[in-house]
């Protein structure tokens, strides 16, 4: 059992309001992509679509030393692994609803949207993306002066 499969268990169990379906498959996604070195901080489970109905497009987000990840394993053969580095972030909205919450990455090239997402999560995604992003944006600005 993977790192990024037992943190994505421990936030599943935390928060079971949220919707996810097959996760190992997803988080080994995740797992194969790490790069030698890469340590993993926080991992969570979303919806990566802005339909509240469609609910079989879970994918786990994982945030590393380096980047953050999602990824999803097709259900039949392949996956899809997204990475933004801290050069591509923008900005990052949360929206909470009646059951469910969103959370909005805005990157340099695309709109990455987060769904289906319990409410009670919001709040610890939201500091660890921001967290995170602070303090890799100081590193990058240090690597790159």
């Amino acid at each position: 059992m993977g790192v990024v499969y037992k943190k994505v268990l421990k936030f599943k169990k935390k928060y079971p309001s949220t919707i996810t379906w097959r996760l190992r498959q997803h988080a080994d996604v995740v797992e194969k992509h790490l790069n030698p070195g890469e340590e993993v901080f926080y991992v969570f489970a979303a919806q990566k679509n802005d339909n509240p109905l469609n609910i079989i497009e879970t994918g786990v987000v994982a945030l590393t030393s380096k980047r953050i990840l999602i990824g999803r394993k097709r259900l039949l053969f392949g996956y899809f692994l997204d990475s933004i580095t801290p050069d591509m972030f923008n900005d990052l909205k949360v929206q909470g609803g009646l059951i469910w919450g969103k959370v909005y990455i805005d990157t340099i090239k695309e709109f990455v949207t987060l769904s289906n997402i319990g409410n009670d999560a919001l709040t610890e995604i939201e500091t660890a993306i921001s967290d995170y992003m602070i303090e890799a944006k100081k590193e990058y600005a240090k690597e790159n002066d």
